[in-house]
């Protein structure tokens, strides 16, 4: 049988497939314990440049697997709230705080249907390149479900408090164009050229200089919960250590010299 999650490392990029595809890559029990799996996976490795997380098939992830909710139903309410809490827990947070965690940028390759957890798991990805076929909702709503995989957490932070309450209350889906418009697709390209698209950011960030990179990384990822001042002397930490880095050498010398540089990590 076919593995739920595929994960695949060349050249310093990681590609990481929900293969699911008859299902719309919907999320399983089984799929999520993969994805944990896979996600503390890269989260050991030290050659990676960038990952890419994409959907098999015609989807992105068209949300949690019902079928496997209703498998549940049969519980009683005191254990469905330790079976679900663990679940949570143990798979969806340790997946979306790896992500987080990881030092290279994360990019997310999108198209068709991208809804419920498809979406936080986008909305925690660093850069998101969508087709301009596919659609999002955060569907929680739907079956009367309060959200996971950091939605609560992601979704403000983009799209603004107000408009965050829209969206999670409602669970009304909207394109691309509006992802884009909203902020949660860097990049919005015909269906048809998303694979190019998506090669094209991953050669640049791969080109880069990957020690400022995952300075900037942590840097906007601890932004949000530190005062200016705090910030201000992270930034100084960060911007100091990238200057005694050969990268930075590079870069200068490359700028003098009126070429482009040459970044080795």
């Amino acid at each position: 049988m076919n593995s739920p999650i595929l994960l695949d490392v060349a050249d310093g990029v990681a590609t990481l497939t929900l293969n699911r595809p008859a299902a719309l890559n919907a999320l399983s029990f089984e799929m999520l314990s993969a994805l944990a799996d896979s996600t503390a996976q890269l989260a050991r490795r030290t050659d990676l440049r960038v990952v890419v997380i994409r959907g098999a098939g015609e989807h992105f992830m068209a949300g949690g697997d019902i079928h496997d909710f209703a498998s549940q139903l049969h519980l009683s309410p005191e254990s469905r709230i330790a079976s679900f809490r663990a679940t949570i827990e143990q798979h969806v947070n340790r997946s979306i705080e790896a992500l987080a965690e990881l030092r290279v940028p994360v990019v997310a390759r999108v198209h068709g249907a991208c809804a419920g957890f498809g979406l936080s798991l986008v909305l925690a990805c660093d850069l998101v390149v969508a087709a301009d076929s596919a659609s999002f909702t955060t569907a929680y709503a739907s079956i009367g479900l309060s959200g996971d995989g950091g939605m609560s957490w992601f979704l403000p932070r983009i799209v603004g408090r107000h408009k965050a309450f829209e969206l999670f209350l409602l669970a009304e889906r909207f394109d691309a164009a509006e992802a884009l418009r909203l902020g949660i697709a860097n990049r919005v390209v015909p269906a048809a050229e998303l694979d190019a698209a998506v090669a094209m950011l991953v050669g640049r960030i791969v080109g880069g200089p990957r020690e400022a990179y995952a300075e900037m990384k942590r840097l906007l990822n601890q932004s949000p919960d530190q005062s200016l001042d705090t910030q201000l002397q992270l930034e100084a930490e960060a911007f100091a250590r990238c200057s005694a880095r050969p990268d930075f050498d590079e870069g200068v010398g490359a700028f003098l010299a009126k070429r482009a540089p040459r970044f080795n990590g």
